[in-house]
């Protein structure tokens, strides 16, 4: 694998470290302004939402100008805007921040995925993602640990500050890591050439199911997160750090993914690990949905973690074959519909919980990504780009 994705793979842990960093402490962010649990998971939906609708446009920067660029500058982004959060007076300054976070975040992780795509062949190149997706593991890891731990004794702006000040010099570590890396140059596109490029893209059978899937997925998955830690109050377990301990369960499973991809996935092939993934996620719904104590909601995360990149991954390399010359478009309109998921998600897990309860909501979702994983199954196949030619 090429030495540059260590680089690559240390601006995904950086960016990933601050993306769940409010979910262990928005009891307290909802009490310090007196607004209800709902409202302060609007921060999740904010931030999800503009990494979203902002994909298309840095897809086409990157795609433009350079991809390396273009993530250096939108980690600092990231960095600044988390250190503005802690600064914050109002609801309404704090969720500004999350919006601009969300626009520095956007621009690391989808550009992270094509970058990784230029410079691995698609026969390794599961496997090769799988690494970038170790230091966004990593970084959700300690994230939400750490937010947990420094929630307890700063509070939930000592989060923010601190993890902001981590990711602004991360970015400075990375640009000059850059600088002597072995990167790929492809031709830069034109504003004409993006034009074919989305075309090519939806002009190809797969992208309305991959885009689709993952949209379901960040509804059903995500959208969870930023009621987990009122689901362990309710259950009398008020400790942040706790809290943050079993959100970190997630990028527990995601490691767990990237240590056993490259041994899963010759033995069950890409059918298998969507199918498998999609039912374990649907399985630890469920049984959160039961409401066990914090260990066992420990585990379930661990779990659901593993089986949703063993679905996710495999979608990402459907969506780095869509297009050759437009790959960090389609990767970018891959993590669009994605956190468009994560906006509706915590939306509708509120609306669910609060008119029909917290059981039936989650048994739902749970059947919706067991039903997805064999959707997926049938209807992908892995083709060639059809621009892949002139490359």
């Amino acid at each position: 694998m090429p030495p540059a994705l260590n680089i690559i793979a240390l601006a995904t842990f950086s960016a990933a470290l601050s993306a769940r960093a409010l979910d262990p402490v928005l009891p307290h962010v909802a009490e310090d302004f007196s607004v209800s649990i709902a409202a302060a998971a609007s921060f999740a939906a904010a931030f999800a939402f503009t990494f979203a609708i902002i994909q298309p446009v840095l897809g086409a920067f990157a795609d433009i100008f350079g991809k390396a660029r273009l993530m250096i500058v939108c980690l600092a982004l990231l960095g600044f805007a988390n250190i503005l959060g802690a600064m914050a007076t109002s609801f309404p300054l704090l969720f500004a921040s999350r919006i601009l976070a969300g626009i520095g975040s956007g621009g690391v992780f989808p550009i992270a995925l094509g970058l990784t795509s230029d410079l691995v062949g698609p026969e390794k190149r599961q496997i090769a993602i799988g690494r970038t997706l170790a230091g966004a593991m990593t970084g959700n890891l300690l994230g939400a640990t750490v937010s947990g731990l420094i929630g307890d004794f700063l509070g939930w702006r000592g989060v923010l500050a601190v993890l902001g000040g981590i990711v602004v010099l991360a970015s400075v570590v990375v640009a000059v890591g850059f600088r002597g890396a072995a990167l790929t140059h492809p031709p830069r596109t034109s504003l004409s050439a993006l034009k074919k490029g989305y075309r090519t893209i939806f002009t190809n059978p797969n992208a309305r199911i991959c885009y689709s899937a993952v949209f379901i997925e960040g509804c059903c998955v995500l959208g969870l997160f930023p009621f987990i830690a009122s689901f362990l109050f309710e259950l009398g377990q008020t400790s942040l750090s706790i809290a943050g301990v079993v959100i970190a369960g997630f990028a527990v499973g995601g490691l767990l993914y990237t240590m056993t991809v490259s041994r899963l996935l010759p033995k069950i092939g890409v059918n298998g690990m969507m199918i498998g993934g999609a039912a374990l996620v649907g399985v630890q719904l469920i049984a959160v949905a039961m409401g066990p104590e914090w260990k066992l909601q420990l585990l379930s995360l661990i779990f659901m973690g593993w089986g949703f990149y063993m679905i996710h991954g495999s979608l990402q390399v459907f969506a780095s074959e869509l297009s050759a010359e437009a790959r960090a478009t389609a990767l970018s309109l891959h993590a669009f519909f994605f956190f468009m998921g994560q906006t509706v998600g915590p939306i509708a897990y509120g609306f669910g919980i609060q008119h029909v309860g917290k059981v039936p909501t989650l048994l739902t979702a749970g059947a919706v990504m067991i039903a997805l994983g064999f959707v997926c199954a049938k209807l992908l196949r892995q083709t060639r780009p059809t621009d892949a030619a002139v490359t």
